[in-house]
Formats: structure tokens, C-alpha cells, sequence
């Protein structure tokens, strides 16, 4: 059947090459090339993190310096920070917006949607996805979503704020605060068409894999980054539609007076007629999604770190087969453990210690990872390049945020520091400064494949990694220790508080870090934006690197290869494999590419 499959997939591209003369229009911006699709993810996705970024500084001045007058605040929030104080209500909107955009529109698709388009067809020898008008239409829903989410800060009530959960009833009653108005029901609107976009994408990245491999590219020798790419749109088809379920009842509840999350509610003495429904079947629907989107996250920017750092250690991949099984069992895993999230919701203590031991036997094969990725490491050659900086400080991130997941993942512990910065430290870590670590990985390193063989600064890029990286560790490592005393998340300001104030000093201090870590950040954006025009040429395969993109031309053609699509002969972690005499495969060279075939007497490693 695989025969026949490549067979059609061949002649179904043989005609790519001749293509009409493609317009602007046709080639930049409804593109169905995967190569600019990944490029439009990859800046919208950049866009939305720079918007979400800057939002977390303002309220984590607001935590700093509670009840301050600032000039920004006035100038960036308006009539919501009058005098240039900053009004409470704006706050909880901007921890809502920054954690929705943070989350689902730059972790999500701007890292998955970038790098699944990039390097999916490119490393599995294909010409292009299976289906480019569906790829086209998957970037341009999350494109309008993206607007839509923008426009919401705009309304007159003032964008949603219930936290990036939306937990009814504040999201389900449009008079229940200014944030639950418009602004609300802009958001509904816009994660409805952003999961409509991520499942389109997630489905054509899955049949392509499936069905578009070129001749020898067994699954057992696709690289780990296509592995972790095709599992996650796995996970996506499967919880996605959840959320969407919840979105969609949501609104429902909003607009057309049914109760699916509302019984009992009192506004102002008054008796509202909402009768039946629970708040906790949202909480259920929502972290059905909600756990499984930190592997959507997760594992994308974990594959990447396989392949760059296997590819600057000069090493083959520890593991090879123990990875593929982690990333399974993670993926299985992910979808049985949401209630985790839910300790101090009023479930059955049973209940409560099944998603205990289904919490804490996850840490099993995130361990395995750690550990493969640590003895890659070890005597390698290493190169230590931006990107390889960034796949070893997703590492230690994994690790550090992981092990206080052990802490809220048993049910006894998680009561004492639910809904404190404990959490709040534990997730950014684990899920947001791993993943963006892994984001940066990948831009640095294929950064020559995107822009038609251009270099990023090197130098800068060292900049980039160790001020972010000592900046984040500023930020949430003491954060955990803010959330032990107590202090609970999503407050506005801890003043009525009087036992909290000699933690005032931290939250400047974290707001320092913080306010650091955002500047540097316009280091890489102008590395970035230099290097597309102004970047030096490399080499066709600056990192000396195994897998079939490298063996594309620089100048990007629709259908990827001008002539045959290259075969394949072995696995992709072929680093300085040497004969029995000692002498490198391929004399001079400690790497050899997948579309060489096996030389006289070697052997291929059993993986």
C-alpha cells in the first residue's frame, strides 16, 4: 500500500515545477506554498507575542508599584487609567488577553503553525502538504481570529476579563462586570475560529505525514521533530473540539438564554432565572482542552530541541526509540489528567487521587526526555550556537518548572498553593518560557532555510539567550516563593493585606527582570528583521545538518526539489559514525545526510 501511496503522491507533484507565473498577490499573501505559510504563522504569531508581552509588563508594574500614576498607563490604557493610575477592572483584562494570546496564538499556532508547516514537507521529502488551499484557509481563520481578538480591547466596555480560563459566571453574564460585555463575546468568537483554524491544520499535517513520505522514509527514520509535530496535531483533533463544545455553549448562555453553566444566580438581590446548570461542567470541558494544549504547546518546541541539539552535539540522538515512546505515552497521558486542575472544586477525594497517580505517571516519560536530552549532551562535540543555547535552557526550564509540577500535581499538596503565584511560576516555566525557548531554538536554526540562506547575528543572538535566560529565571524563581507565603494570583493589588507587605520588594524585583527581559527582547526583533535583508549568505547546509531540507536549493520553488525528490537510506542522527578503523563514513565529513546510501561494509545503526 505505501508503494502505491508514494506512487500517487509523485505524480499527484510531478506538474508543481510548472506552475502559472505566480502575482504578489498569489505568492505572498494567499499563498498555498508551506514554505510562506510558515512565514506568515511565524510573523503573526511574533506580532501577537510582542502585544502579549507588553500587556504582562503593565500589570506587573501595576504589582509592583500598586496604586502608582504612571505616564504609560495613561497614554497605552486611556480612560482606564485615569490620573495614570490603573483601574482594576483593565487589570484583570490584561492578565485575561495576555495569557489567551500568550497561549493559544503564539505557542500554539505561532510556534506549531510555523514550524509543523515549515518542516513537515521538508523533512519527509514531500512536495508540499497534502492539501495547500486547506493550509492556505487554516492561516488566514487564524489570521481573522487574531484580528478579532485584537479588536476586543478596543470596545467600548473593555475586553474580556474573567482570566484566560473564562470561567462562568463572570464570562457567562454580559451585565455581570464591564469585561463581560463585547468584549467577551468577542473572544468567544474569536477562540471559536481559532480552533476551527488549528483543526484544519492539524488534519492536513496528519495526512500529510501519513501519506506523502518519500520512498525509504519509514516512520522509524523520520526525525523527532516531525514525530512531536504529527503527535500534537494528534492531541489537538482529539481535545480542540472540546473547547469548542464549551465556547459554543457559552455563547448559548449569553445569547440565548440557556443554562448550561448557571443555576442559582443572585446580581444585586435579584433572582436571575438561570436554573440547572453547573459552572463545574465548564471547568470540565475547559481542562479537557486545557491539559493537553501544555503538550500542543510543549512538544513541538521539544522535538525542535532533538533535532538542533543532536545536530550541535555532533552526536547521534540518545534514545532514539525511547523519545518516540515518550512522546506517545505524553500524548496518551495528557488526555487523562485534567482534573488536576480542579482539586479545590468541590470533586470526590477518590477521584481526586486517580488524577493524582494519572498526574505523577506522566512525569515518567517527561523524565525519560530529560534524561535522553542530558546524554546527548554528554561528550558531544558541542557547538554551542544561539539555537543550542536555547534547546539547553529549555532543558533546564523543563526540568526546574517540571519538578514543582510534581508539587501541584498531588492533590494533598496543590490545596495549600492553588490559585497562588506558585502556579503561576510553575506553568510560565514548564509550558511558556520552555516553549518560547524552543520557538527561539527553531527560528535561529532554520532561520538560512526560511529566508533564502541568510545568517542571524550570532552575536546578537548570544545577547538574546543569556539576558533572557537569567531574566526569566529572575522572574518566576522567586515567584514560587510569593506563592508559598500565600499571596493569590490575579489580584489586583495585595494592600488589604497587611502580611503581605514585606513581599513588596519581590514583586519589584520580578517586575525589574521582567521589564529587562521585554527590552531584550527588541534585540532579537531587530536581529530578526535585519538578517531577512541584510543577513549573511550561508553555506547550503550551515550546521553540517542530516535531514532532507538541507538538500533543497536555497531559492525557495514551489514543490521544494527542481528535479527528483531525494530517497531515503537512514535514520537522521548518522553524526560522526565512523567505521571499525575509526574513519568517518563519508571521508572529512562527521555527518552523513539521509540520502546517501549505506556505503560498503557500514552498517545502519539499530535504533
Amino acid at each position: 500500500m505505501s508503494e502505491v501511496a508514494h506512487a500517487s503522491h509523485d505524480d499527484h507533484h510531478d506538474d508543481h515545477g510548472h506552475h502559472h507565473k505566480e502575482t504578489f498577490i498569489t505568492k505572498y499573501i494567499f499563498s498555498q506554498d508551506h514554505k510562506m505559510i510558515s512565514k506568515q504563522y511565524l510573523i503573526t504569531g511574533l506580532i501577537m507575542g510582542f502585544i502579549g508581552i507588553a500587556m504582562s509588563l503593565l500589570f506587573r508594574m501595576q504589582l509592583a508599584w500598586p496604586g502608582e500614576s504612571f505616564g504609560i498607563f495613561k497614554a497605552v490604557l486611556g480612560k482606564w487609567a485615569p490620573d495614570g493610575v490603573m483601574d482594576a477592572d483593565i487589570y484583570l483584562a490584561l492578565v485575561t488577553i495576555h495569557g489567551t494570546l500568550m497561549v493559544f496564538f503564539v505557542l500554539t499556532q505561532g510556534l506549531s503553525g510555523t514550524f509543523s508547516n515549515l518542516l513537515i514537507p521538508l523533512q519527509i521529502g514531500a512536495r508540499d502538504m497534502a492539501s495547500g488551499f486547506m493550509n492556505m484557509i487554516s492561516y488566514w481563520m487564524f489570521f481573522v481570529s487574531s484580528v478579532i481578538m485584537i479588536i476586543s480591547l478596543f470596545v467600548e466596555a473593555g475586553p474580556a476579563a474573567a482570566g484566560w480560563t473564562i470561567y462562568p459566571p463572570l464570562s457567562a453574564l454580559p451585565m455581570a462586570q464591564s469585561g463581560s460585555g463585547m468584549g467577551m463575546t468577542l473572544w468567544l468568537v474569536s477562540m471559536a475560529i481559532f480552533i476551527a483554524s488549528s483543526l484544519l491544520g492539524s488534519l492536513n499535517y496528519i495526512v500529510t505525514v501519513i501519506n506523502l513520505r518519500t520512498k525509504g522514509m519509514s516512520m522509524t527514520r523520520l526525525p523527532l521533530t516531525i514525530w512531536a509535530f504529527f503527535v500534537t496535531a494528534i492531541i489537538g483533533v482529539v481535545s480542540f473540539p472540546v473547547l469548542l463544545s464549551a465556547a459554543l455553549l457559552l455563547i448559548m448562555d449569553r445569547s440565548f438564554g440557556t443554562s448550561f453553566f448557571l443555576s442559582d444566580i443572585f446580581i444585586q438581590g435579584e433572582v436571575l432565572h438561570y436554573q440547572g446548570g453547573s459552572p463545574v461542567l465548564y471547568e470540565h470541558l475547559f481542562w479537557f482542552l486545557g491539559h493537553p494544549e501544555v503538550y500542543i504547546v510543549l512538544l513541538p518546541a521539544l522535538g525542535i530541541t532533538s533535532e538542533v541539539m543532536s545536530t550541535n552535539a555532533r552526536k547521534p540522538i540518545f534514545g532514539y526509540r525511547a523519545m518516540v515512546a515518550s512522546i506517545l505515552a505524553i500524548a496518551f497521558l495528557s488526555t487523562i489528567v485534567w482534573g488536576h486542575h480542579m482539586f479545590v472544586s468541590g470533586m470526590n477525594p477518590f477521584l481526586g487521587s486517580v488524577f493524582t497517580f494519572t498526574t505523577l505517571l506522566i512525569a515518567i516519560p517527561s523524565a525519560v526526555k530529560a534524561f535522553n536530552y542530558i546524554t546527548t549532551l554528554w561528550k558531544g562535540n558541542l557547538q554551542l550556537n544561539p539555537a543550542m543555547l536555547f534547546s539547553i535552557g529549555l532543558v533546564s526550564t523543563f526540568i526546574t518548572g517540571g519538578l514543582t509540577g510534581i508539587i501541584l500535581g498531588d492533590s494533598t499538596l496543590d490545596i495549600n498553593v492553588h490559585d497562588t503565584y506558585f502556579v503561576v511560576a510553575h506553568f510560565h516555566l514548564v509550558m511558556g518560557i520552555s516553549a518560547l525557548y524552543g520557538m527561539f531554538a527553531g527560528i535561529y536554526h532554520w532561520f538560512p532555510k526560511m529566508f533564502q540562506g541568510r545568517m542571524m547575528n550570532k552575536n546578537l543572538g548570544y545577547v538574546h539567550f543569556w539576558v533572557t535566560a537569567v531574566c526569566a529565571y529572575g522572574v518566576f524563581f522567586p515567584m514560587h516563593f510569593v506563592g508559598m507565603a500565600g499571596v493569590p494570583r490575579r489580584y489586583y493589588e495585595n494592600t488589604a493585606f497587611p502580611m503581605f507587605d514585606e513581599l513588596t520588594n519581590v514583586q519589584v524585583l520580578m517586575t525589574v527582570f521582567a521589564i529587562i527581559a521585554g527590552l531584550v527582547q527588541l534585540i532579537f526583533v531587530y536581529n530578526f528583521i535585519s538578517s531577512i535583508f541584510y543577513g549573511k549568505k550561508g553555506p547550503v547546509n550551515p550546521w553540517g545538518s542530516n535531514t532532507l531540507e538541507w538538500t533543497t536549493p536555497q531559492e525557495h520553488i514551489h514543490g521544494n526539489w527542481p528535479g527528483e525528490i531525494p530517497h531515503v537510506y537512514r535514520w537522521a542522527y548518522d553524526y560522526s559514525k565512523t567505521y571499525e578503523n575509526g574513519e568517518y563514513i563519508i571521508a572529512g565529513q562527521d555527518f552523513v545526510p539521509q540520502n546517501v546510501p549505506l556505503q560498503e561494509n557500514e552498517e545502519e545503526l539499530n535504533h
